[in-house]
């Protein structure tokens, strides 16, 4: 809005003439009055008396004219300024509201994983496709934060549940459960593993459809969903990804009463070539451009068929990336002075340094020898490795509340690697699962859709925050969860 000027204009002069007669030379008449003015010795002392009434009063008026159109002024100046404050402070979509369905009779979630797509990829090369849902969506600004550790299952089932892991189970890509023995892999799909409830169990216990190509959990039978055949893909890391896009369009082609009302779609790149080659190389470049492709592939066949503008599209990664080397690396047998640390105790090396001691073995005095020994300045960067009890790790970690994770866990500083022995080959390439708040393990939120401002900025915020907007969006009730029931508000529009 522009702002209106003002011009104060100064009152108009005005002449008050007085009658005067012949004054001698010899007489000085000084008079001090608001408006300077003559007389004449000859007037008579009743009409010299009147005169200054009259030009006393007249003062006065022009005073008071004065000060009433200096506060109206005033008044208006402070009105604009406030108006002209309040208005760039309150953002375009803080006056818009969510868009009306054209096509489809109900709203449509999308979700989509690009798997260690770190953040700031997008600007590594031209993204029009990605861009175009940047621009005419929302964004994460600076990012979106993984749950710790940031490792590819305890992160993608932490987006469809909104649980942290020590809450749904899967506190690893691999480990061992305590009680029972038994180990998890990737491979694991038995519903003992998988607490919480994810976004397809949700939706299927609503008695609404849910399709998901490829995502961690989606095969494990839980409550009413029964990974059904045609909505529920088994994984197959050899599908082509546009295979995978040409399935989740096909489903716009559903009667209205069998369409899925939530999916999720899966790639595995750049995470693929970001371990071999690390974050920085022309690999990463092209796997992302191919993203980019896939994208554009899919808004097309969206749009062919009426109903891009309908579908709520989220496009996430799971984490980020960083680069790895030779030099970057500690050794456990290098604290054999201190303490020897057998490679059975050893569940995970890196980036997530996590141990389990036999029973009858102190975990506090293993931590204690442990970090007396990274400190010394003779184990080779000891110095970037900080081992912890559970308990005692960061709370913002959220990382303790579950037999499942060892009592020993170490943080390692960005870009390093913990490994048994110097015997093994060591080469370049690039990790994940640090620490959550190292800024190059963040990865991508975008969201295009009816609920969601055109061209708006969002600050970063924990993947967990997730689920509770896809339900929200869905209109549906959700399970409890470790995210806030008010955030949604931030994010998405309110109705019309």
């Amino acid at each position: 809005m522009d702002r209106e000027s003002l011009s104060l204009l100064p009152p108009g002069k005005i002449s008050t003439q007085i009658a005067s007669g012949k004054v001698e030379e010899d007489q000085n008449i000084s008079t001090t009055a608001l408006l300077s003015f003559s007389t004449d010795s000859s007037s008579s002392p009743i009409s010299s008396k009147a005169s200054t009434k009259t030009i006393i009063f007249v003062s006065l008026i022009l005073t008071t004219c004065i000060a009433l159109s200096a506060a109206v002024a005033f008044a208006f100046l402070f009105f604009s300024a406030s108006h002209s404050s309040s208005s760039s402070s309150s953002s375009p979509q803080d006056f818009e509201v969510s868009r009306p369905l054209n096509k489809l009779k109900k709203p449509v979630v999308l979700l989509i994983s690009s798997d260690g797509f770190r953040f700031g990829y997008q600007f590594k090369t031209n993204t029009p496709n990605i861009h175009r849902l940047i621009n005419n969506g929302t964004e994460a600004e600076l990012g979106l934060i993984p749950v710790f550790p940031t490792l590819t299952f305890p992160n993608h089932y932490s987006i469809v549940t909104g649980l942290y892991p020590a809450y749904h189970g899967i506190v690893n890509n691999y480990f061992t459960d305590p009680k029972t023995g038994e180990f998890f892999s990737m491979r694991s799909h038995e519903p003992k593993w998988w607490l919480g409830e994810p976004l397809w169990e949700t939706v299927a216990n609503h008695g609404l459809k849910a399709a998901t190509y490829f995502w961690p959990g989606s095969e494990v039978l839980k409550g009413f969903w029964n990974c059904p055949a045609n909505y529920c893909m088994q994984y197959d890391g050899s599908v082509p990804f546009e295979d995978r896009v040409d399935t989740i369009l096909s489903y716009f082609d559903l009667p209205s009463d069998d369409m899925p009302v939530f999916m999720t779609l899966y790639f595995e790149d750049p995470d693929h070539q970001g371990h071999k080659v690390g974050p920085d190389d022309p690999e990463i470049t092209e796997a992302v451009a191919r993203i980019d492709k896939l994208i554009g592939r899919l808004v097309d066949g969206l749009e062919k068929r009426g109903v891009f503008e309908d579908v709520s599209i989220i496009m996430v990664g799971d984490h980020g990336m960083v680069g790895t080397c030779d030099k970057k690396l500690i050794f456990l047998d290098d604290l054999a002075s201190w303490i020897e640390i057998p490679k059975e105790w050893v569940q995970s090396y890196s980036p997530l340094l996590a141990i389990r001691p036999p029973s009858g073995i102190s975990s506090k005095d293993v931590v204690a020898k442990m970090n007396e020994g990274l400190l010394s300045d003779k184990v080779g960067n000891g110095n970037r490795l900080k081992v912890y009890l559970k308990e005692e790790l960061p709370g913002r970690l959220h990382y303790s509340n579950s037999d499942r994770i060892p009592p020993i866990i170490g943080l390692i500083e960005e870009g390093f690697k913990v490994e048994q022995t110097k015997l093994r080959k060591q080469e370049c390439g690039g990790a994940h699962g640090y620490d959550n708040a190292i800024f190059s393990m963040r990865t991508i939120f975008i969201a295009h859709g009816p609920q969601f401002a055109r061209g708006r900025k969002v600050p970063s915020f924990e993947n967990i925050q997730i689920y509770n907007l896809v339900t929200t969006i869905l209109n549906i009730q959700g399970a409890p969860n470790n995210g806030s029931s008010s955030f949604p508000k931030t994010i998405i529009l309110p109705s019309h």
